[in-house]
């Protein structure tokens, strides 16, 4: 019988744990098999799309604030702070688990509402913002792959709680369930 203190993730019982990107249990009711968490199977196109985005964004970020700055703070201080939230999506949704996927659902919310908010303010009052953010016009410079990408996100991390083990009935419940 495996030790539970044993690094391999196993309980006695041949139970897994809870932060292993499956629900405590999984293996047992899906016959065997765990199912993979948030960076498997179609999980690792939204990681990479995402990984791509968090290196153009802070590229991008990187030379408008080390050759203009003072052209446009916000807007490019704004694009540095896409950047980092594409970095912090990247890295949780490919961990899977239950502390990543909390904050893979807030780095998606996060974009998301910044994505809303610069875009309707980028498109309500253009002086506003005298230079581009990745967020600017919902996203337009980018083919607005920023407005679709943390819906895509999020769908994907509500389809992966329960593929875990969550109920169907109030989807998007942390792997372990919060309890």
């Amino acid at each position: 019988m495996p030790d539970a203190r044993a690094g391999d993730g196993a309980r006695a019982g041949g139970r897994a744990r809870a932060d292993d990107g499956a629900r405590a249990g999984a293996e047992i009711r899906t016959g065997g098999t765990a199912r993979p968490g948030t960076g498997g199977g179609p999980g690792r196109l939204l990681v990479a799309v995402y990984a791509v985005f968090a290196l153009a964004a802070g590229a991008r970020a990187g030379v408008q604030i080390a050759t203009r700055f003072s052209d446009a703070p916000v807007a490019y201080a704004l694009s540095a702070f896409a950047a980092a939230v594409y970095v912090l999506a990247t890295v949780a949704l490919a961990r899977g688990g239950r502390t990543s996927f909390r904050v893979a659902v807030a780095a998606c919310s996060i974009e998301l509402a910044g994505v809303l908010v610069v875009g309707t303010l980028s498109v309500a009052d253009p002086a506003a913002f005298p230079d581009e953010t990745v967020w600017s016009g919902f996203g337009r410079g980018y083919g607005f792959v920023p407005l679709v990408l943390p819906v895509a996100g999020l769908l994907w991390l509500r389809r992966t709680a329960r593929q875990g083990g969550g109920p169907v009935a109030g989807g998007g419940r942390p792997v372990g369930g919060g309890e």
